[in-house]
């Protein structure tokens, strides 16, 4: 025992010395057991080694242990350790450790000089690189270069902690950890190895180097518990560090009930945490239309830091299929895209029993492309892409995709802007739209858009003080080109495709002057000069013999000119009405912003206006000879009035009850928006010789309770009409009969939603599914889509329930395609979706939309989840649309194991 030395770590003596042997110290994990057979194991050898005397390299002394004192070095070198020759550094042998270590312990150390070794007890803390070892106790041989670490029990003789290791995403605990530092060997008892989501319990594994090991009576498991809900059993287990881990024969278990019956002759376990390339497997699938099927079969493929594609295929028994390839590109601070291509071969089981063909096949193919570049990569210019194209009945066939199936217009756009010194800016852009109904496709091959910031011709360069009132004049311009082919997707045609060719420009010059404000009455007069071009000219004339309207077109180049001349003057007008000391409501605030303005346009465009006549009775229409043009035609007449309108906002205060606080010896309060905002504009014409009131625009909008969302708008036409639906110029007024006017048009619209509180008392009111920020816009669209196909996948039981409803109507007075009179066209519907919790740990939902106006289902999507914490049961229903389906899944929620599930889909085509 005279050869111990044992020191508190508090000690300026224990500091240095432990400081020290720490440079010969420690990688990572030890264990217990000092046996030949453990040293053999560890070594390679038969005999424990003696010390080596190989020629030493010197290395500065780091250590969190004690300090670096020059009184405390001189004491060690004082002892007949050979190793150390300098007060300044420390000799060590060239095959020890290649970095530094940190240490701490709360207890202390003790330093064994004769026999090279080392201890730290009490919370044993070590750190090395990437890794660190904490344990109750801590020993490291520097002869053998193994570190063995070990756990702490209690009076009872309970376990009260056992050895950590953490390195990276790797996390292990076990009763024992022996390591050699040198070779890389190991030996621990009874760990627990966490790596991401993976958990691997076994009752010993064996280090045969940094980089692989072996585990005997091995459980592989996700579920986060120390009594698993499943995992995995294998009697010998190879794993190579962040690669995959390999079985023997593997056998599920359920709540720690093995099931031998059911089993694989070998396992193979992904641990690599970085992406790469596999195989993506595929669910099992039953459709009466379809026939038995392969959802999802594919490979994945990195190509490189900056690409991936995955390619995913669904093969039916009747001979349909359906390939997508999907590829993601990406440059940080440069840009980022995603190129979907779709091919589908639909081929069902024909519900016509007098067709000749026992199955229906269709070809469609759908092509989507976005692409954004970051603003920083090029300042002054941006590129965006989201483009959408492809057969009108891709959407149509699509199996098990209700919100798909009922998407009946699509959409692109590519645009191109450039910003000259901030004077100028231009745009380019590539439209495309198309509708699955009609099955007309739009085309805008390319739209040019210039604008220029108004400039101040007058203005000087050194402008000193107040300028005059002419160099305010300020003169801006913007123009577009556009150039637009319509086609039907069922006729095409490239000759046809140039006769629907058109173009039209547009050119507009505003003259604006800023003058002071009067007090609180602020002046804008203003100018404007406008031109449009066009390439054809529509003449449309009355058929006797055939009984209808004939258009004629003539292509060319045409123009049409107006001017606009006018002076506004708008204000804000407050009041308030305050409530007695004793009311709850403070005060009523009511905003009113009034606007008027003088206007003068001259009748430019009369001679391109004429007399259609539009039935053999001689009912007559006033057309223009540019109407159907991609630009519209300019309005006929001469304006010379007034335009006029008012908006208004009502609000209230009210004390608030639930606040704390109190600012000044005053009560809280809170403001209540009444009316967020409602009103009308207008204006009449002086200078027209009938119908000079022009239609009311109505509107409102506003917010009750925090709950209900309500906008509304209407366009309320001041003249009567005849028998056929025709303007004739006679004012409606009759307030006996409450009429005021017709409303021509209209729309309302309502929403709202509830929820009850969450079960753990956080506020869920902005909580969204998580976005990666790399993903681009038509991916993030397609993971949307997803959830709302598969609610049950993505049910949140922390909020007992949620229900959302929102309603929409609309209406409008069109005229009929025969000019025989007007109809209202109206449209109306609602959507819904919410859940209820039936335990906590079952839930149902539904979503869906009904028409209203055909009093019709058109969409319902149910569902009923199971929560069974690392396990989630989800059935999917949807009873109602083209493809009626219904799908069972029982998955691991872990992303890792997502592949290991029961899933049963069945689907049916519609009848109607």
């Amino acid at each position: 025992m005279s050869k111990l030395l044992k020191i508190n770590v508090k000690s300026a003596l224990g500091i240095a010395v432990g400081a020290s042997l720490l440079i010969l110290t420690f990688y990572a994990q030890a264990t217990s057991g000092t046996g030949r057979g453990f040293y053999r194991f560890f070594s390679g050898s038969d005999t424990i080694p003696l010390q080596k005397t190989d020629t030493p390299r010197r290395i500065l002394l780091k250590s969190d242990v004690g300090r670096n004192d020059t009184s405390s070095r001189k004491d060690s070198t004082s002892r007949r350790d050979s190793l150390v020759s300098k007060v300044d550094s420390v000799l060590i042998s060239s095959d020890s450790l290649d970095a530094i270590i940190r240490s701490h312990a709360e207890d202390s150390g003790v330093l064994v000089v004769d026999k090279n070794q080392f201890y730290l007890y009490g919370k044993a803390k070590t750190e090395q690189k990437d890794l660190s070892l904490e344990a109750a106790t801590i020993h490291y041989n520097n002869e053998t270069n193994i570190v063995m670490a070990y756990g702490k029990t209690d009076t009872t003789g309970s376990i009260e902690s056992k050895p950590q290791a953490n390195q990276g995403d790797l996390q292990t605990r076990s009763d024992t950890i022996a390591i050699n530092l040198k070779t890389g060997k190991g030996r621990s008892q009874n760990t627990f190895l966490q790596q991401g989501e993976i958990f691997v319990n076994a009752r010993y594994i064996k280090n045969i180097n940094r980089e692989e090991a072996f585990a005997q009576d091995a459980r592989f498991t996700t579920c986060n518990l120390d009594t698993p809900h499943f995992a995995f059993r294998t009697k010998k287990m190879k794993i190579i560090n962040n690669k995959l881990g390999v079985t023997g024969r593997v056998y599920p278990e359920v709540e720690s009930v093995p099931i031998p019956m059911v089993f694989l002759p070998f396992g193979i376990f992904p641990l690599n945490p970085a992406r790469h390339s596999g195989v993506l497997l595929p669910s099992f699938t039953s459709s009466e239309d379809f026939g038995l099927g392969l959802e999802g079969l594919g490979y994945y493929k990195v190509f490189g830091e900056h690409v991936d594609a995955t390619t995913r295929a669904n093969i039916y028994s009747y001979g349909g299929w359906n390939l997508n390839v999907n590829s993601k590109y990406i440059v940080r601070y440069k840009y980022t895209g995603n190129l979907n291509v779709s091919f589908q071969n639909t081929k069902s089981l024909s519900r016509n029993i007098t067709a000749k063909d026992e199955f229906t096949s269709t070809r469609s193919y759908m092509i989507n492309w976005s692409h954004s570049r970051d603003s920083r990569a090029r300042p002054g210019t941006s590129f965006s892409a989201n483009v959408n194209f492809g057969s009108t009945k891709y959407n149509e066939t699509l199996l098990n995709n209700p919100f798909q199936n009922f998407q009946n217009q699509l959409s692109s756009s590519i645009n191109y802007t450039k910003d000259f010194n901030g004077k100028f800016n231009l745009s380019m852009n590539i439209n495309h739209s198309q509708n699955s109904v009609n099955r007309l496709v739009n085309l805008s091959l390319p739209t040019f858009n210039l604008n220029m910031v108004t400039m101040y011709p007058f203005q000087k360069a050194d402008q000193v003080g107040t300028g005059k009132w002419y160099e305010k004049i300020g003169i801006g311009y913007s123009g577009n080109f556009i150039n637009q082919v319509s086609f039907y997707d069922t006729a095409f045609n490239f000759r046809r495709l140039l006769d629907t060719l058109q173009y039209g420009a547009q050119h507009n010059v505003p003259i604006t002057l800023s003058l002071p404000s009067l007090g609180p009455i602020t002046l804008t007069p203003n100018v404007s000069y406008e031109e449009r071009w066009f390439g054809q000219k529509n003449l449309r004339r009355w058929n006797d013999s055939t009984k209808r309207v004939d258009t004629f077109t003539t292509k060319g180049f045409y123009t049409q000119r107006q001017m606009s001349f006018g002076m506004g003057v708008a204000t804000r007008i407050f009041g308030t009405y305050t409530f007695g000391p004793k009311s709850n409501v403070i005060a009523i605030r009511h905003e009113m912003r009034p606007n008027f303005s003088i206007n003068y346009h001259p009748d430019f465009v009369a001679k391109s206006f004429y007399n259609l006549r539009v039935d053999t009775s001689g009912r007559t229409y006033r057309v223009s000879q540019y109407d159907g043009n991609v630009i519209g035609s300019f309005s006929e007449g001469i304006f010379g009035g007034i335009s006029f309108g008012l908006d208004n906002l009502l609000e209230m205060k009210v004390k608030d009850k639930n606040a704390d606080t109190t600012l000044k010896g005053k009560p809280a309060d809170k403001k209540v928006k009444l009316i967020e905002g409602f009103g009308f504009s207008s204006a009449y014409n002086f200078l027209a010789d009938s119908f000079q009131l022009q239609p009311f625009n109505l509107y409102a909008r506003t917010t009750l309770f925090e709950k209900l969302n309500i906008s509304a708008a209407a366009n309320l036409d001041p003249y009567d009409v005849d028998s056929l639906g025709n303007r004739v110029n006679r004012i409606l007024w009759d307030p006996r009969h409450f009429k005021i006017g017709r409303i021509t048009s209209g729309n309302i619209a309502l929403s709202t939603s509830f929820s009850s509180k969450s079960k753990d008392g956080k506020d869920d009111k902005n909580k969204q599914l998580p976005i990666d920020p790399f993903m681009t816009p038509d991916e993030q669209q397609r993971q949307m889509q997803f959830v709302r196909a598969n609610p049950a996948e993505f049910t949140d039981f922390n909020i007992p329930w949620t229900v959302s409803l929102s309603y929409s109507l609309s209406f409008s007075r069109v005229l009929k395609p025969d000019y025989s009179g007007y109809t209202t066209e109206t449209s109306s519907g609602l959507t819904f979706n919410g859940d209820f919790s039936l335990t906590p740990k079952w839930k149902v939902g539904a979503t869906g939309s009904y028409d209203v106006t055909n009093r019709s289902l058109q969409q319902l999507s149910t569902f009923i989840s199971r929560e069974m914490h690392c396990w989630q049961l989800s059935i999917n229903i949807n009873p109602i649309g083209l493809y009626r389906s219904f799908n069972i899944s029982f998955s691991p929620k872990s992303g890792i194991l997502r592949d290991l599930k029961i899933n049963r889909t069945r689907s049916f085509l519609s009848e109607n």
